[in-house]
């Protein structure tokens, strides 16, 4: 816990690296500047060209992937609470693909005649999704016990199935090839359409989410040992798995329409923090939130770096590091 205080020092590094870095090469100095200037601390002359990019595209784009990898990492850590499963995470669950289902329902099949926006087309179809998962495993008889891990996880994986091709079915009927190109491309996570407006919904999601979290600290240590255990101590076992559950459905789905759906984030960094700084919620939940931005922006970095003139989709990076990442960490587990 005494660390903790240099969390605003390794986030505020963690976005000028992701400022700094990118397809054209600026210098250091020149970034300085142009934040110094935007900030009213100097009077530097600055070509407008490295500005725009600096400010309007890559901060923009930093504090975005900052918010996003928080709000992931955040709601794998929730869902691994709630339900005693340490595979549960929004991608395997069909949250993900249930987001995505609903934002491209509104941005490619007009469903909503241009009144529902992207983002809510997303909160609803994650929430759809999860809803499907949560009933067809309490159909199968897993709700409780090692059964239950183990039939909640195959559930999500026939969900994420089900709206994957649902998706797929959406963009081939209704979507041009240019149009197709770019939904396939978002879809596997892209940063590249970022900009200052969308800051402005990420940020307070991330807060939300980080907030409630926090609030609920005491709620989540307790879940570890099973909701009859929550509810022995106090615990509003329903009221607290609604708002936690909508959580995180809340803030994965607003980042699945900021910049599609991004994987292994909130199955890796959870469990990584839990070896780092314990099982308790009042430690794991900021260091959670805290290395899932830098993770996030680190791996966003990478994509725009790792191929000369060609940008990857963020979630090939967060699975090529995730993968090997996560089963380190289970051969780890065995062991110990």
């Amino acid at each position: 816990m005494r660390w903790f205080w240099l969390s605003p020092v390794v986030l505020a590094a963690a976005l000028m690296f992701g400022t700094a870095i990118g397809e054209t090469r600026i210098p250091f100095a020149t970034v300085i500047d142009v934040l110094s200037v935007k900030l009213g601390l100097s009077h530097a002359e600055v070509d407008a060209i490295d500005m725009s990019v600096i400010w309007n595209y890559r901060l923009a784009r930093a504090i975005v992937s900052a918010c996003g990898g928080a709000s992931l990492a955040l709601s794998g850590l929730i869902l691994q609470a709630l339900l005693r499963n340490p595979l549960a995470e929004p991608y395997l669950l069909g949250i993900s693909a249930g987001a995505s289902a609903g934002a491209v329902s509104v941005s490619v099949a007009g469903i909503g005649a241009g009144i529902v926006s992207m983002s809510a087309g997303a909160f609803a179809g994650g929430l759809t999704a999860f809803a499907l998962v949560a009933l067809l495993a309490h159909a199968a008889g897993g709700s409780t016990g090692a059964r239950g891990a183990g039939v909640i996880i195959l559930a999500g994986i026939a969900g994420s199935q089900m709206f994957n091709a649902l998706t797929a079915l959406i963009i081939a009927q209704s979507a041009s090839a240019e149009q197709a190109r770019g939904i396939m491309f978002w879809l596997l996570g892209n940063l590249s359409g970022i900009r200052w407006p969308d800051t402005w919904l990420a940020l307070p999601m991330a807060g939300l989410g980080l907030g409630l979290s926090l609030w609920h600290v005491r709620s989540l240590d307790a879940f570890t040992f099973g909701a009859d255990s929550a509810a022995s101590i106090g615990v509003d076992v329903h009221r607290t798995q609604i708002v936690l559950i909508g959580t995180a459905t809340l803030i994965t789905a607003i980042m699945v329409s900021l910049a599609g759906a991004i994987g292994f984030v909130g199955l890796v960094v959870p469990h990584a923090m839990r070896i780092l700084v314990g099982s308790r919620h009042s430690r794991l939940v900021p260091a959670t939130a805290l290395a899932g931005a830098v993770f996030l922006v680190v791996s966003d970095v990478v994509s725009r770096i790792a191929l000369p003139g060609q940008v990857l989709p963020i979630g090939v990076v967060t699975a090529l590091v995730g993968a090997p990442a996560f089963a380190v960490i289970m051969i780890r587990g065995r062991k110990q």
